[in-house]
């Protein structure tokens, strides 16, 4: 009712959990156009430290989050994501942890439980809004959105050591995002505006 939505590549998501979904967070609005075009349900996580209008808390109650804290994934969290992906439950997730209007480089609590669980991320590009939703509302338009899923990555596998984990994480970071990077218009690429690995992710994506 109150937004033009296309969606593609939903060929790409897989037939039943547990997977994730990584999305760019380029609105605070993002999370409703990530459900409408996952539609499935599907769990949220979300930086403990976001503050949420009282009059959308109906959002979290009917989606369901994992609070997330943005420099430090605590035991807690990784406990009750581990437990939501043993019930072959779908997990949410906008890698770059707060809103900015192009791509920047990633937190590592995405690629993490990906491998700690075992499953797959499936990048999922939204854009279409480049200002504040209301200030559509208010000036009666009906913005075109557009949503597109993207081959899935993973599971990987991390080393045993500190560092080799830490450089592996930051790898598969940039590939997710640059996954990303293969469903969004150039202009809003932001850190990763020229690499040459986005199109060989756009070509895998027509697949």
């Amino acid at each position: 009712m109150l937004a033009r939505i296309t969606i593609k590549g939903r060929h790409h998501l897989p037939k039943k959990g547990p997977y994730m979904v990584a999305v760019n967070h380029f609105n605070l609005v993002d999370s409703f156009f990530a459900v409408f075009a996952i539609q499935k349900p599907t769990v949220f996580l979300m930086g403990s430290d976001q503050v949420i209008d009282w009059f959308n808390y109906w959002a979290l109650w009917l989606y369901g989050v994992i609070p997330v804290n943005r420099k430090r994934m605590g035991p807690s969290t990784i406990k009750m994501a581990l437990q939501y992906i043993k019930a072959e439950e779908i997990l949410t997730i906008f890698p770059e942890g707060t809103v900015a209007p192009f791509l920047r480089k990633p937190k590592p609590g995405a690629v993490y439980l990906s491998t700690l669980g075992q499953v797959p991320i499936v990048p999922l590009g939204i854009h279409g809004i480049n200002q504040p939703y209301f200030r559509y509302i208010q000036k009666g338009i009906r913005p075109t959105i557009f949503a597109q899923f993207g081959k899935p990555m993973g599971p990987f596998k991390l080393p045993s050591n500190k560092q080799g984990r830490k450089k592996e994480l930051e790898r598969i970071g940039d590939e997710m995002m640059c996954r990303l990077a293969a469903l969004l218009p150039e202009e809003i690429h932001g850190e990763y505006a020229g690499d040459l690995s986005i199109e060989k992710y756009k070509a895998e994506n027509t697949n």
